[in-house]
This record gives C-alpha cells, sequence and structure tokens, in this order.
C-alpha cells in the first residue's frame, strides 16, 4: 500500500514493501553432523544447532527453521534460503556472499560482520536484533523491512534497493555510495545516520526532521560551508 509522509503533500509517496507469508509444514528435527557443501535441506528444524566454522557453500534450505544456531564463521556463500524462520542466530564473520534469500523472516539475530555482498533478498524481514558491519555492497533487495533493530555501520554501497522499509529501525553511519533506491522508506529510521553517498538518496522517502539531522553532512559532501 502507498504510504504518504506526514506533513508533505500527496506527490511524496513510496509503493510499501510486499512482506513474506510464511506457513512452515511440520518439520523433522536435524539429525546433526557437520553441513555440506551443496547440501539439500528440506522441512529441517536446526535448534541450538552449533554450525561455526562449517561449510555449506551452495546448499539449499527450503522450510526449513533455524531456531538460536551459532554461525561464526560459517560458509554459507551462494547458499539458497526459501521460505524460512531464522530466529536468535548468533555469530561474527558468517558468509553469505552472493546468496539467495527468498521469503525468510530473520528475527533477534545477533551478528556481526555478516557477509551478504552480491546477495539476492526478496521479500525479507528482519525483526530485532542486532546487526554490525552488515556487508551488502552490490547486493539487491526488493521487498525487504528492516523492524524494530539495530544496524551498526551497514554497507550498501553499489547495492540496488527497491521497495525497502526501515521501521523504527537505528541505522546507524549507513554507507549509500553507488547504490539505487526505489521507493525507499526511511522515516522509521531513528537515528538516522548516513557517513557516505547522500548523493545517491534519489528514490529514498525522509521526513522534514531527518533532513534538517542530515544537513551538515550533506553540505560537508557538497562542499557548502556554512557560516553566521
Amino acid at each position: 500500500m502507498a504510504r504518504r509522509a506526514a506533513g508533505t503533500g500527496d506527490g511524496a509517496r513510496v509503493k510499501g514493501a510486499r512482506r513474506p507469508e510464511l506457513r512452515l509444514p511440520p518439520l523433522e528435527p536435524w539429525a546433526g553432523g557437520e553441513l555440506e557443501p551443496d547440501g539439500d535441506y528440506d522441512g529441517l528444524e536446526f535448534r541450538e544447532a552449533d554450525l561455526a566454522g562449517q561449510d555449506g557453500a551452495g546448499a539449499r534450505f527450503m522450510d526449513c527453521a533455524l531456531t538460536g544456531c551459532a554461525v561464526d564463521e560459517t560458509t554459507l556463500s551462494r547458499a539458497r534460503v526459501l521460505d524460512s524462520v531464522l530466529t536468535g542466530l548468533r555469530g561474527v564473520g558468517t558468509d553469505l556472499a552472493e546468496a539467495t534469500l527468498r521469503d525468510v523472516e530473520l528475527v533477534d539475530p545477533r551478528l556481526g560482520g555478516t557477509q551478504l555482498h552480491g546477495a539476492v533478498l526478496e521479500r525479507v524481514v528482519i525483526r530485532g536484533g542486532k546487526i554490525d558491519y552488515l556487508n551488502l555492497r552490490g547486493a539487491r533487495l526488493k521487498d525487504v523491512v528492516f523492524e524494530s533493530c539495530v544496524l551498526a555501520e551497514p554497507d550498501f554501497a553499489g547495492a540496488h534497493l527497491e521497495r525497502v522499509e526501515f521501521v523504527d529501525c537505528a541505522l546507524k553511519e549507513a554507507d549509500f555510495r553507488s547504490a539505487t533506491l526505489k521507493d525507499v522508506d526511511l522515516r522509521g529510521a531513528a537515528p538516522l545516520e548516513i557517513t557516505r553517498g547522500l548523493d545517491r538518496l534519489s528514490g529514498a522517502l525522509i521526513t522534514p526532521g531527518q533532513l534538517l539531522d542530515l544537513a551538515p553532512v550533506l553540505a560537508a559532501e557538497l562542499g557548502i560551508r556554512v557560516g553566521p
């Protein structure tokens, strides 16, 4: 549904993101062991599993639930995560480069240095938790919602964002250099801190108050000197 920015005219609208509609089937407990490259995991529940350091590059997770799992230095590059719910994941250096996440809910993560560069995210909700140094360089995000979470120094450089919403979300020291934005709703980001790439915000919607907060950085980026 199109939204109207408070205090703006009828022309200030963005298209809202489509959220995933997940109905997981009855799940079988994962038998344990090691993840396998190009493995196929269908209808499984990974609960409190220690996946740290394991290699699941190119694997497919379909109709799965991962709950309370450790993913420190876990390799999931080029993996496909489809119609799945990931709750309470924790870890540093998880590698999801060039992965595909479609119809996914990521709830209350505690992650740092997660590599999602070149990834494709479609109909994804990230709700709660905190992610530090999220690398989304060159990624494609479509119908993605960041809700009630903290993103510290996320890197969106070169990414393409379409119908992306930030709802009650802290966005700290974000980098949007060379990014392309279309129907991106930043009004719910508080604070909204953008250190690089303010010139790439065409296609985004912000509030008048956010514009004032960004004014010093915008002036510096444009080489504008402000004085009495």
